[in-house]
């Protein structure tokens, strides 16, 4: 009589790595060295001039965040009387995928001759889009991105369909200017970046933008969107946006968008490649 081959928990491990026989694991861990180490780098700046003291409170602060152990494995003066760290160490949590929550793209993309078809057949015009960075923000590297036609990632930016007209303010436009241009451009859509995220400014910038744009048009206002490497997509309704786009948004993923907004106020969106 032959033993009965070892059982299988049904369920991997939180430190599992799946394979093609098992489930994606629902729990998981950092990955540092090992599969399911919890091994982690963070890295910070403090108020401390460099040199083993400096080094003391960084490896202090890092156990403080539930680093343990934790390595200083890099510090660096950054004037006389600041320290930039950066630390490794481990972490004892799981996280939860179960209880992730994002905001998942629910429109699909489109490619540039799709967008201009679209636009074409739904207002028998171009489709105006008015961009720029409110407040004092000169960073205009995200709006030209995804405004200009050398575009970003590979993709044309929006200049470049033939059935956007782009107006690209530039930056440190004030909301009332960014308000009445968008309304003697009879725009469709406003699309504002943000960079310069100091004290919240981009939140604020955005909230005084949104609200002034209600103020001025109500219900006929265009479609809003913000767009920022420190913006929380989850957050369009606290900013009173239609949409928040993060870091590595493409200007595809955009056009997509409007056109999905725009098709959704008058109809079905069109059947495109997901």
């Amino acid at each position: 009589m032959t033993a009965a081959p070892p059982t299988r928990s049904p369920h991997p491990s939180a430190a599992t790595e799946p394979t093609a026989s098992t489930e994606p694991a629902r729990y998981v861990r950092p990955y540092g060295d090992t599969t399911g180490d919890g091994m982690v780098q963070v890295s910070f700046t403090l108020p401390v001039p460099a040199g083993p003291k400096a080094d003391g409170a960084a490896s202090q602060l890092a156990k403080k965040m539930g680093l343990d152990p934790a390595l200083v494995v890099h510090s660096h003066p950054i004037g006389a009387d600041f320290t930039f760290f950066v630390v490794y160490g481990k972490v004892g949590h799981l996280v939860d995928l179960d209880q992730v929550r994002v905001v998942e793209r629910e429109y699909p993309l489109l490619t540039p001759a799709e967008v201009n078809a679209t636009v074409k057949r739904l207002l028998r015009r171009k489709l105006v889009v008015v961009g720029g960075c409110i407040g004092t923000d000169a960073h205009t590297v995200g709006i030209d991105a995804i405004l200009n036609i050398k575009g970003f990632a590979g993709e044309k930016g929006l200049e470049y369909y033939r059935e956007l007209r782009v107006v690209n303010l530039g930056a440190q436009v004030s909301v009332p200017d960014l308000v009445r241009r968008a309304r003697a451009e009879h725009a469709d859509a406003v699309l504002v970046s943000q960079v310069v995220t100091q004290r919240d400014a981009h939140i604020l910038n955005t909230q005084q933008m949104s609200a002034a744009f209600r103020e001025a048009l109500g219900e006929r206002r265009p479609l809003l969107v913000a767009g920022g490497p420190r913006f929380d997509p989850m957050m369009a309704d606290e900013l009173g946006v239609d949409r928040v786009f993060g870091r590595g948004t493409t200007p595809g993923e955009v056009a997509s968008f409007l056109v999905h907004a725009l098709a959704t106020r008058r109809g079905p969106t069109p059947a495109a490649r997901t």
